[in-house]
């Protein structure tokens, strides 16, 4: 009775009056946690409930390089109520990407998160999992399978029918347009405009497919359809709709964001955030249902096979027996990963034909270990051998990699850049910001492969003059990139396939590379024109 009369006194504006109190108490202890704050960095100021939000656009790379910019090689900034450190120098991050097993201090990317909860990927599998015993688990088993001789074969032999089947579907789009359907690589002087970024989009996602499940998508057969009114069935594809699979699988990569920058309640209240985060989730459950069909199709027809019967070399069937009596490995995994290296061959594109004597120069390495004028049977041997392709690849993964950044959460108290920082503080390391620093490579801005060329002498160079994590493409140390290998073989095998066979030229030369960037950046078109290389008899 006592209470309800209290509250039956309580007016509207001694409400007002009170929730007013309790914003004022809130900023005001914000504000005095954030001026009295040990190891003050320069930074944007943040506001109360959003932090540095305001400054968010969707856009990592974007927010990344006005923080560096206009703060230096070591700043701050505050997101998702957590104060987060900004290095763009390879001197201070030497000791957290120190290649050691001993030392777990710079080994988890992330604390437990409710935000990582919701997307489904919390403590699970090796990209984001909190767990270092579950981590170390399932890291030693993806070496395991990934970096087989045998896995390498494989994805060598599926690169070979591959790029034959991109091929077959270029051709057949350009027969459909010449008279009576006469299509001939020695007589016709043909042209054929094409966004490069999705037919690359569409191999990389069969390529994947097909090395983690062992069976084919058509996710190349799906996109030749929609411009083709000569459509290809295929009856028995894992994936029904491949063109929707790519879409959701990239959202998915992209929208990791907005589940790490903002809190619960900015993720589902603030209007321009709560929409795209409803997408998000829908998005999430869509390609989680597509991977479980995956999976219990897979199960079910290795219950079905005789014991002792060999199975197959990819990762999901290495998974499903792990820990079986089909288990010949006798490595102890407990959690399932899915991963997928991002190659983005049109970015390579992109910068080679900006620049022609690169171009050129690529080209004549390529005719010198694949005879022109002869189908190409790609050997991982010979892929190693393409030395100035290979320093084309770090050139543009140097000036344009396609990861933003890399994280690391302090368990405990560590020292950082010549900082002592308290456990709980998230460190993120800035991939452009490193790989354009003017103390480590000269001219940052140009592009220029002979950075990394053997046949030159310019000690910068040299891989033992520079700066061993001046260059992270792939970050470092444990936590260094598992799928990098394969990536590499995809790239190599591309140009080949791309620059081997054709002139490509870009349809714009004046157009500026289309890139999004969340989680990773990628490329979001690129038109080319193709035609049959002129090759001498």
């Amino acid at each position: 009775m006592v209470i309800y009369n209290i509250i039956s006194a309580f007016k509207f504006t001694d409400c007002l009056m009170l929730i007013t109190f309790a914003f004022l108490t809130y900023v005001f202890q914000f504000y005095y946690k954030y001026y009295t704050r040990p190891n003050k960095l320069p930074g944007p100021i943040p506001l109360p409930f959003i932090g540095c939000g305001y400054l968010f656009t969707g856009n990592t790379r974007q927010l990344l390089e006005l923080l560096h910019k206009k703060y230096g090689d070591i700043c701050e900034f505050y997101l998702a109520g957590s104060r987060r450190i900004l290095i763009s120098r390879p001197e201070y991050v030497e000791r957290i990407l120190a290649p050691t097993s001993k030392d777990t201090t710079f080994l988890m990317k992330f604390p437990y998160s409710e935000g990582l909860e919701e997307l489904g990927i919390a403590g699970k599998g090796i990209i984001v999992n909190h767990d270092i015993k579950s981590w170390k688990f399932n890291r030693q088993f993806f070496n395991q399978v990934i970096f087989t001789p045998n896995f390498n074969n494989e994805a060598v032999k599926w690169m070979n029918v591959l790029t034959q089947e991109l091929e077959g579907y270029w051709k057949s789009l350009v027969n459909l347009k010449l008279p009576n359907g006469n299509l001939q690589n020695d007589k016709n002087d043909w042209q054929f405009e094409i966004d490069i970024s999705k037919w690359a989009r569409s191999f990389t996602t069969d390529m994947i497919v097909i090395l983690v499940t062992g069976e084919r998508s058509y996710s190349m057969a799906s996109y030749y359809n929609v411009h083709s009114p000569e459509k290809i069935t295929l009856s028995n594809a894992l994936i029904k709709d491949s063109e929707k699979f790519i879409e959701r699988f990239t959202d998915y990569h992209f929208g990791f964001s907005y589940f790490i920058y903002f809190s619960s309640f900015l993720r589902h209240y603030m209007p321009f955030i709560r929409n795209k985060v409803k997408y998000l989730l829908k998005n999430r459950d869509h390609l989680f249902e597509t991977l479980d069909l995956i999976i219990k199709k897979r199960r079910k027809e290795i219950e079905e096979m005789p014991v002792g019967v060999e199975l197959r070399h990819d990762m999901l069937t290495s998974l499903i027996v792990t820990n079986t009596e089909r288990d010949m490995n006798n490595v102890k995994i407990v959690r399932d990963d899915f991963s997928r290296p991002m190659t983005d061959v049109e970015i390579r594109v992109y910068y080679v034909c900006h620049s022609p004597h690169v171009k050129q120069k690529m080209i004549d390495e390529i005719d010198s270990v694949f005879t022109p004028n002869t189908s190409f049977h790609l050997k991982y041997e010979d892929l190693l051998t393409l030395e100035y392709c290979d320093a084309i690849i770090n050139e543009v993964g140097r000036i344009m990699p396609v990861g933003n950044e890399i994280r690391r959460y302090l368990a405990n108290s560590a020292e950082v850049a010549g900082y002592q920082w308290e456990a709980g503080t998230m460190i993120h390391i800035h991939i452009n910001g490193i790989h354009s620093h003017k103390n480590h490579w000269s001219n940052p801005e140009i592009f220029d492969p002979d950075r990394f060329y053997k046949e030159n002498d310019n000690s910068e160079m040299n891989d033992k003059a520079r700066h061993k994590f001046s260059l992270i493409t792939f970050g470092g140390g444990l936590r260094i990139c598992p799928g990098r290998k394969l990536a590499m073989i995809e790239l190599l095998s591309l140009m080949v396939a791309i620059f081997g066979k054709y002139d490509v030229e870009l349809v714009d030369m004046n157009a500026p590379l289309n890139t999004k960037s969340g989680s990773l950046t990628t490329c979001g078109g690129l038109p080319v024109r193709i035609r049959p290389r002129k090759l001498p008899v």
